[in-house]
């Protein structure tokens, strides 16, 4: 495309996602405005969006975190596992009801 028939676009990003894009598009040797516009050209190209939509990953909070790093410690055993185990339900309901 001829540059004359080039015309200057804004597009706001949040800084934090603009700073963690640009580090890996330039790991690869990419810059951003390169990025954009190889993915509009496949939009164009291809009908439709050009990659896969995925959700975020979500992270745990605190508690779940914690509870996570207990039970792979007990795993591991570095830690004692001192949680009660049953054999069959009956057991577990008669402890249950005990609490």
């Amino acid at each position: 495309m001829p540059a004359a028939a080039m015309k200057p676009t804004t597009v706001r990003f949040d800084e934090e996602l603009k700073a963690q894009a640009v580090d890996i598009l330039g790991s690869i040797g990419l810059g951003l405005n390169s990025y954009l516009t190889l993915a509009l050209r496949q939009l164009v190209n291809q009908r439709k969006i050009p990659f896969e939509l995925v959700p975020a990953r979500e992270e745990p909070n605190e508690e779940t975190r914690r509870a996570m790093v207990l039970a792979e410690a007990k795993e591991l055993g570095l830690i004692d596992d001192d949680a009660v185990v049953f054999d069959n339900v009956d057991d577990a309901s008669a402890f249950l009801a005990n609490l």
